[in-house]
C-alpha cells in the first residue's frame, strides 16, 4: 500500500498475472486428467477428462439386449453422469482455491 490507502498497482498486477498463470495451469491439468464413472454394477463405464470431455465408453456385452435398448441407453447416461460428477469434484478441488484467492486480492471488488 502507498500513502493515502491506495493499493500498489504494480503489486496487484503481478498478483493477478500469477493467478492467471495458476488458473491456466490448473485448466491444462484438468484437460489431461481422466476420471471414470460407471453404472449397472460396472456394465457400462464412461471415461471423461477433468474438464468434462467424454473420452471413452465401455459397454459389457451382458448389458446389450436387442429387445431392451432403453435400459442400455439409461446405463450409458448414468455412467456419463457419474463420470461428470467425478470431473466436477476434481474441478472444484483444482479451481476452488484459485477462485477464493481472487476474493482475497486487496483493491478488487470480490
Amino acid at each position: 500500500m502507498i500513502p493515502g490507502g491506495q493499493p500498489n498497482m504494480q503489486a496487484l498486477l503481478q498478483q493477478a498475472q500469477k493467478m492467471q498463470q495458476d488458473l491456466a495451469a490448473a485448466q491444462q491439468e484438468l484437460a489431461e486428467t481422466e476420471v471414470e464413472g460407471s453404472a449397472g454394477g460396472g456394465l457400462v463405464t464412461a471415461k471423461v477428462t477433468g474438464a468434462g470431455e467424454l473420452r471413452g465408453l465401455v459397454i459389457d456385452p451382458k448389458a446389450v439386449d436387442p429387445e431392451d435398448t432403453e435400459t442400455l441407453a439409461d446405463l450409458v447416461v448414468a455412467a456419463v453422469h457419474n463420470a461428470n460428477e467425478a470431473a466436477q469434484a476434481i474441478q472444484q478441488a483444482k479451481l476452488g482455491p484459485l477462485a477464493q484467492g481472487l476474493g482475497g486480492m486487496p483493491g478488487l471488488p470480490f
